[in-house]
């Protein structure tokens, strides 16, 4: 018997044919969900987009159809809904197939199934902190893919500005550049910062633009009185987007805290990170310019535990924001009538802060920049309720001017580290401080959480890491900074969600190509050879920058230079952080993982001793034996001086950005801080101190042992197999410092 039952499906066309030529069979559900994946837009939208677009596609009456025609017609459908940031999202799409450049399949083979000279701690920070999770596959990224998408990433960027400007590209020339590019970062010559590794080269990026690919930013409250709810709602969005920054005070006593209007509406708070902007924006206005405060609705916010697609991670629930949003309610509101002040300020940003550590899942990075004779802002963190309550959420630092007096602020950090200084006329006026002023930076506002970055208020960067030490010459050296470079140089090819930073961004192109790993570099090359590298290298810079700014058309960064304090990124090849002396020549390093996590076994399987968190019960504590190869002194054999002059010759020879250095000091030596801050306040930029105590804790970070105990610990490890692990990670965040990130979970345990 026939069946002549007729179907919808009978009206579409048969097949689809891609842009390489490829015909498929036509599938309807497929453009809903292309339409969200690439633009974000919310899936019930985009099936009504799709049920527009797939009435024309029968009324044409065709058997076959290309998928750009589809896209045509879907940004169609998109520009007649008003939805023009997704039809501009959707439309970049139709060509970016063909623009995006990929790295040759010979090349690729050489390091397929391979692993680099890892650091002791290497492979397993990379597989906790950067590799991505390939759902199609059920698995992590290996190295030799991670490297691939940040290169593929990078060049497609390039590519893809140099075509939408008719510039001149070579593919054959940018193949031999990438793959350089590529082999100098699985040798560890040169490493993107963590959000580079995490970020780079993902559909995020090209979706939401080039926020979540920079370090650090800042934003300042000075016109608060202007801009209202701008700087928090900037913090909130960076932050959890995995940028750290830094905010100011200045808006202290510039607006008055008024009553909000009685009223009854309502706010449906979005499962985005834009809701919950949004939501933090409602709640302040509402105080700052006298409006309704609405009744928030967190019924669309998913539930704690689930995975986020896109940026990656897990999701904490409602719960932190709801937190945040009560008790920044209960500040404004014993205010209302008076002047907000700079505790004030603080008190909202540090409440940001630990609504984005959500529960230990994320992590924060803030700094506040408050006047040095604000004596409320200097000791705010006496105050141990709202310390432990959310103070503990930034790093505090204070503005120097030279002349000042240091006496005070001398005597708070000898006790706990802080406040930090940050000498903002040298920032302006300096480039290197060897150099005479250019005022370059004069409209400089602030600095980033570590500290090693100028910035202007709303301004993002990103940095890049070399590891001099890695290197057995000057001409290796100096091949390596042309790579590193060219990353950053890339990143500010790519616009961010936020107009007030691209506006500054546009302009400044500000980079950082620092170095880590500088005392060991001393110790293999030389303390004179180094300044002399960085001497030569600071100007090949300079002309690298002169160079490819005019072939990309773009102005000449303002400042490129910097030295980052490092941390997790350092860990991969296994050098000592930033500018700082290593904690011993054999050490423990010992790293907390969640008992969930599917690194235990292959770690315990290696032989590395694994035991019970004695501070957190759902933790382990994981040791690793270390042993730094080029080892001369370590933090406690070198005095305040000796740190504090290697800053400045850095700054003087290197940086012109700042040089990122905490200066550890024994306490005999805490009287001489005022002293030293005197004679450095023409040669810095920046400054903190932390004291070296005996901290008495169980399962510390780091514990100096003795060569036997090194070679006893690590006499029957073996390979760590970790290619079927399967954890989320949820990427680098912020600065990848444990001296610019607070840790609330670790800071009652020292790391």
């Amino acid at each position: 018997m026939t069946d002549n039952s007729f179907s919808l499906g009978d009206l579409y066309p048969k097949y689809v044919i891609n842009s390489k030529g490829e015909k498929k069979e036509f599938e309807v559900s497929s453009i809903a969900k292309v339409l969200n994946k690439e633009t974000g837009l919310d899936i019930n939208i985009a099936e009504k987009v799709t049920e527009e677009v797939v009435r024309k596609i029968i009324g044409l009456g065709i058997d076959e159809i290309s998928t750009n025609y589809i896209r045509e017609l879907v940004c169609v459908e998109l520009t007649q809904r008003g939805l023009n940031k997704y039809r501009n999202l959707f439309a970049r799409a139709i060509n970016l197939e063909s623009i995006s450049f990929t790295l040759d399949e010979v090349f690729i083979k050489e390091f397929k199934g391979k692993q680099p000279d890892w650091g002791p701690l290497g492979q397993i920070t990379y597989k906790r902190t950067y590799a991505r999770f390939i759902e199609k596959e059920g698995r992590k990224e290996d190295f030799w893919e991670t490297i691939r998408r940040v290169v593929e990433g990078c060049y497609s960027i390039q590519k893809e500005h140099c075509m939408k400007l008719s510039l001149p590209w070579s593919d054959s020339k940018a193949q031999r550049s990438a793959q350089t590019m590529y082999q100098k970062i699985w040798n560890f010559k040169f490493l993107p910062p963590g959000r580079g590794l995490w970020m780079m080269g993902t559909e995020f990026i090209a979706r939401h633009g080039s926020m979540s690919l920079n370090n650090c930013g800042f934003a300042s409250t000075e016109d608060i009185d202007l801009k209202y709810s701008k700087a928090f709602e900037f913090v909130m969005d960076a932050l959890m987007l995995g940028v750290g920054v830094g905010f100011d005070t200045k808006g202290a006593g510039k607006i008055t805290i008024k009553k909000p209007q009685e009223g009854d509406i309502a706010f449906e708070i979005p499962d985005s990170r834009e809701g919950w902007v949004e939501s933090l924006k409602l709640i302040i206005d509402a105080y700052l310019l006298g409006k309704q405060i609405p009744e928030f609705d967190y019924t669309l916010i998913r539930s704690a535990g689930q995975p986020i697609r896109g940026f990656g991670g897990i999701a904490s629930g409602p719960a932190p924001l709801k937190g945040m949003l009560m008790n920044i309610e209960e500040i404004l509101k014993a205010r209302i009538g008076q002047p907000i002040s700079s505790l004030d300020i603080l008190d909202i940003m540090n409440l940001i802060g630990k609504c984005v550590v959500s529960g230990n899942v994320r992590r924060s990075a803030e700094i506040a920049l408050g006047d040095a004779t604000d004596l409320d802002f200097i000791t705010s963190k006496q105050d141990e309720e709202k310390l432990y309550s959310h103070r503990w959420a930034s790093n505090n630092s204070v503005f120097a001017v030279k002349g000042l007096d240091y006496s005070f602020i001398a005597d708070q950090v000898a006790v706990n580290g802080e406040p930090g200084i940050f000498w903002l006329d040298n920032a302006k006026a300096y480039s290197r401080m060897g150099d005479k002023p250019d005022y370059k930076d004069k409209k400089a506002a602030g600095v980033n959480p570590c500290g090693e970055q100028t910035l202007e208020s709303f301004e993002l960067c990103c940095l890049v890491e070399t590891f001099p030490s890695r290197h057995d010459s000057y001409e290796e050296f100096k091949e390596t900074l042309k790579y590193a470079y060219l990353y950053s140089k890339s990143v500010t090819l790519v616009n961010t969600h936020w107009q007030e930073t691209n506006a500054v961004m546009l302009k400044n192109r500000r980079m950082g190509v620092s170095q880590t790993g500088i005392i060991e570099a001393f110790v293999k090359n030389g303390r004179r050879t180094m300044l002399e590298w960085c001497e030569k290298g600071y100007k090949y810079l300079q002309d690298l920058d002169e160079q490819y700014s005019g072939w990309l058309c773009i102005p000449r960064s303002i400042k490129i230079t910097t030295v980052k304090p490092s941390g997790t990124v350092s860990l991969l090849p296994g050098v000592p952080p930033g500018i700082h002396y290593p904690h011993s020549e054999y050490y423990i390093r010992r790293i907390r993982i969640s008992k969930n996590s599917d690194l235990i076994e292959p770690i315990n399987n290696a032989g590395y001793f694994v035991e019970d968190d004695s501070y957190s019960p759902n933790t382990v504590v994981v040791e690793f034996p270390v042993h730094e190869q080029y080892f001369e002194r370590s933090k406690n054999d070198v005095s305040i001086w000796e740190q504090a002059e290697n800053a400045a010759d850095y700054q003087k020879y290197w940086s012109d950005n700042q040089v990122s250095i905490t200066i550890t000091f024994q306490p005999h030596e805490a009287s001489q801080i005022k002293h030293v801050l005197e004679c450095f306040e023409d040669k810095l930029k920046s400054v903190s101190f932390l004291p070296i105590k005996e901290h008495g804790y169980k399962q510390a970070p780091y514990e100096e042992i003795t060569k036997e105990k090194y070679e006893e610990m690590s006499a029957n490890l073996k390979p760590v197999f970790l290619d079927d692990t399967k954890d989320r990670a949820i990427g680098e965040k912020f600065c990848d410092s444990d001296k610019c990130e607070v840790n609330f979970d670790d800071k009652t345990i020292g790391g």
